[in-house]
């Protein structure tokens, strides 16, 4: 991986094998700064291993990655906390991680705008599956990072709160944060991407900026 100051991300003729099977071939995408940028694709598609090249989870068997200085967040299809804090300790544990911690009613903003308040003070390990989503959600969000990259962020929410959430997601991305979700749920954004990356087979099937998401979707896979 390499770093690129502020320049966003830069995938270039990335491909990824595990033993016999590719993932990814020859790969070329870039994230670039103030963008809702979706990943998108049916189930085996390749676009959870692109994500995990972008969130430096995995390295290119091929190809390079190169990832900006600024704050990265990651969200993950498999929350991730520690279960015998309550949601507000899990908060404050992962604020205290940042250089430089956002003002502390920022983490109140995310409580209140992903719908966690009534679980603040509950043990992480006893919410439900929605609640999790949603902590790991505010987790990735807490130190206010530049680009926030997200798998799956609406496993297990409710259909209100998965609006509530698009559109914050929404607002939170702009001239000077990005936000970058893996999903196959394109519907569920489909008011909010403004750039699109059609995974299939390992491959691009499109790269661009989309005014209906939905329909670019379609017609890349047809």
């Amino acid at each position: 991986m390499v770093s690129v100051g502020d320049a966003g991300f830069a995938v270039e003729t990335a491909s990824k094998r595990y033993g016999d099977v590719t993932a990814l071939s020859a790969v070329s995408v870039t994230v670039a700064p103030g963008r809702f940028h979706g990943l998108v694709g049916p189930n085996g598609s390749g676009k959870t291993t692109l994500f995990h090249l972008l969130s430096g989870l995995a390295r290119p068997t091929d190809g390079r990655v190169d990832r900006p200085d600024a704050a990265v967040g990651v969200g993950f299809q498999r929350p991730r906390f520690y279960p015998d804090l309550t949601v507000r300790e899990n908060l404050s544990v992962f604020r205290s991680f940042a250089a430089d911690p956002p003002p502390a009613d920022w983490t109140d903003r995310l409580l209140e705008a992903l719908r966690l308040d009534p679980a603040a003070h509950r043990k992480a390990g006893d919410l439900s599956g929605g609640f999790r989503t949603k902590l790991d959600l505010a987790l990735a969000m807490i130190k206010r990072p530049r680009y926030l990259l997200l798998d799956e962020p609406l496993t297990d929410v409710d259909d209100f709160s998965r609006r509530r959430i698009v559109a914050f997601l929404a607002d939170y991305s702009g001239e000077k944060r990005s936000v970058v979700v893996s999903t196959h749920n394109v519907e569920a954004f489909a008011d909010a991407f403004d750039r699109l990356t059609v995974l299939a087979d390992g491959t691009v099937a499109f790269d661009g900026p989309v005014d209906d998401p939905v329909a670019r979707y379609r017609a890349a896979l047809e």
